[in-house]
């Protein structure tokens, strides 16, 4: 009984320790390019610079002018956001 108890609260412990790394910066890319690998919004760069900013959970989050006006990708939870921690990123 105590063993499921602490497995359970493990569990919870990397679940949250997944949800904090998945919201942090892996990368920022100030750009006008309109070819990048994720980027189905050619229309975003035509002539402007826009800052893509990756977190380590893969969710691309596009700015112009400092507002967000797109995010590219889908938030994961539970499992499959423990285990891409586990695996360290995309």
């Amino acid at each position: 009984m105590m063993t499921e108890h602490q497995d359970s609260v493990s569990q919870q412990k990397l679940l949250l320790e997944a949800e904090e790394w998945a919201e942090e910066v892996k990368c920022i890319h100030i750009h006008q390019r309109q070819s990048m690998w994720y980027d189905n919004r050619p229309q975003d760069t035509a002539n402007r610079n826009v800052m893509d900013v990756q977190h380590n959970s893969g969710i691309i989050k596009r700015y112009r002018n400092n507002k967000l006006i797109h995010v590219f990708g889908s938030k994961k939870s539970g499992k499959e956001l423990v285990d891409l921690y586990r695996r360290g990123g995309e």
